[in-house]
């Protein structure tokens, strides 16, 4: 195994634990990224470890917020936290749309819009939506500024956004999430850390349909790159997920949203000058 390909998934695990959790499109980055540094795998493993290098992201979250995520206290006497079991039922509630679609429609939707028109239109439509919506928000207050304040139906309205980030790569699936939460009056910050919990379903769900798919015969480089790239997206992730919730409490998502529509442009200018 080339010391070139350990590089090349550190790189990739790297983008991948900035762009989970800032609302920029992590699928987006990693099709792009994979343009220009391209993994020496089969194309099955690689369909593979994009989805399953989520992982380490993933469990960024869990170590950052076991506390609000694990409902058992073990002290002087055992504690069961209602509040903690009443807000997975909503995860789980908000994520059946696109759990449902995801199972039924995977290999579909990748073959009609895993492409670069698609993620560049993803970019830069809910670009111009970050903005409209902040805009609007000026002079509005957020109605739900707690955790424990979203409702089922807000939770399900939630996760018909993230619905939507199922379907099309580019939307980014925090992205939409956030959108439809600001949209419905939730907090920025309530925001954030919602689809941050809304992650850990849904990705495990996709990691293991994507495993189950592939296989667990891993040759010996197969699963190196695969364990690096999850280790460093873990890392990188508790960074970013620490920065977005500070930058948050004091400024709006509207840099993010100038972003994807910039980047938008330059992917569907830079395949246009290549076709």
């Amino acid at each position: 195994m080339e010391f070139i390909e350990i590089l090349k998934a550190i790189l990739f695990g790297i983008v991948e634990g900035i762009t989970e959790w800032l609302p920029i499109s992590s699928t987006g980055h990693m099709i792009l990224l994979n343009e220009f540094v391209t993994l020496n795998v089969s194309e099955e493993f690689w369909e593979m470890f994009e989805v399953v290098i989520q992982l380490g992201a993933i469990l960024a979250v869990v170590v950052l917020f076991w506390n609000q995520l694990f409902p058992f206290q073990f002290r002087k006497k055992p504690v069961i936290r209602a509040d903690i079991f009443s807000m997975w039922f909503k995860i789980v509630f908000a994520c059946i749309p696109a759990a449902v679609v995801g199972i039924l429609f995977d290999d579909q939707i990748d073959a009609l819009f895993y492409n670069y028109q698609t993620v560049s239109i993803a970019l830069i439509v809910f670009g111009i939506l970050f903005l409209v919506i902040e805009n609007r928000n000026r002079h509005f207050k957020a109605s739900i500024c707690r955790i424990e304040d979203i409702s089922y139906l807000t939770a399900f309205m939630i996760g018909l956004f993230q619905l939507i980030a199922a379907v099309f790569p580019g939307t980014s699936r925090s992205g939409a999430t956030i959108l439809g939460a600001l949209l419905i009056g939730v907090s920025r910050t309530v925001a954030a850390e919602f689809t941050f919990f809304l992650a850990i379903p849904v990705m495990f769900g996709a990691s293991l349909l994507k495993l189950l798919k592939f296989g667990l015969a891993f040759t010996v480089s197969e699963a190196v790159i695969l364990l690096v790239g999850m280790v460093v997206a873990f890392l990188v992730s508790i960074l970013v997920i620490q920065f977005l919730l500070s930058y948050i409490k004091k400024n709006d998502f509207k840099v993010f949203g100038w972003y994807r529509i910039i980047l938008g442009v330059v992917v569907l200018g830079y395949f246009a000058l290549l076709g």
